[in-house]
């Protein structure tokens, strides 16, 4: 089976790098017109080359007036909205939940589901006016089984499954669908950095943290932000047309995430 997206106007937040951009890059490369964010304009300025033609925007999607402001720039580069992938998210604290300080769960509560909200709150009349599209909410293995040390993400996540099935049963009548997707650890700089911080919390060494994490999956492996990209290819594509109000794990059937 052929995926194809052509025709689709998608707009993709935290799209700079990691899974944003492969799933940027996928949607490009398969015939759809694309508007990424990032609050990096660094990051920015290199997919200027690498994603020719995309809309660009520089957001902070914690941020309602600058989420007013992004759909301002993707009305006017794409001139309406068949796709929202809120991949937008922030790895929060890690430490036990009596040592997180709270101005860090606030943080990741802000961008972690305050943030899809604002995106989705503004997407929701232009995908209706489109006469249907899709959601696409990007959750976690820890929104579905929790994650020891690691508690404002893990709620945060879970939040966004909640956001995600209500949405679902709001929109379904109007032709759009709403799907979260649940990666587990995902190869990168940003699953390094979880790695050292855990590692530092637990007192064992970074290779420790990453054995245990590939042992709690059945395939004994991590995920790549092209395995979570062909999800939401397919799931935005004809061939998920009758899908909505799922969380699907991208995970290589995570068993725990101790």
């Amino acid at each position: 089976m052929e995926i194809s997206t052509k025709g689709l106007r998608v707009l993709i937040t935290a799209s700079a790098s990691g899974i944003g951009f492969a799933v940027a890059k996928a949607f490009q490369d398969t015939g759809a017109s694309v508007h990424i964010c990032d609050v990096s304009n660094t990051q920015l300025d290199t997919c200027r080359q690498t994603l020719p033609g995309a809309g660009i925007s520089c957001v902070d999607i914690s941020s309602p007036a600058e989420v007013d402001s992004l759909f301002e720039d993707v009305l006017s580069h794409l001139g309406g909205l068949d796709v929202l992938v809120n991949n937008a998210g922030i790895a929060g604290p890690t430490a036990p939940i009596e040592a997180v300080d709270p101005e860090d769960w606030d943080r990741t509560m802000a961008v972690n589901i305050n943030g899809q909200f604002y995106c989705a709150r503004k997407a929701v009349p232009l995908l209706k006016e489109a006469g249907g599209g899709s959601i696409i909410n990007m959750s976690s293995s820890a929104g579905i089984m929790g994650y020891p040390f690691r508690s404002p993400y893990a709620a945060s996540k879970w939040a966004v499954i909640g956001l995600t099935k209500t949405m679902a049963m709001e929109l379904g009548e109007f032709n759009v669908r709403v799907n979260a997707v649940c990666p587990n650890a995902v190869e990168g700089p940003r699953m390094d950095a979880v790695i050292e911080a855990e590692a530092k919390v637990k007192g064992i060494t970074e290779e420790e943290v990453y054995a245990c994490l590939v042992q709690g999956t059945s395939m004994r492996t991590f995920v790549t932000a092209e395995d979570v990209s062909n999800m939401i290819l397919f799931l935005c594509s004809d061939a998920g047309k009758r899908i909505s109000g799922q969380a699907l794990s991208v995970d290589g059937f995570t068993e725990t995430l101790r």
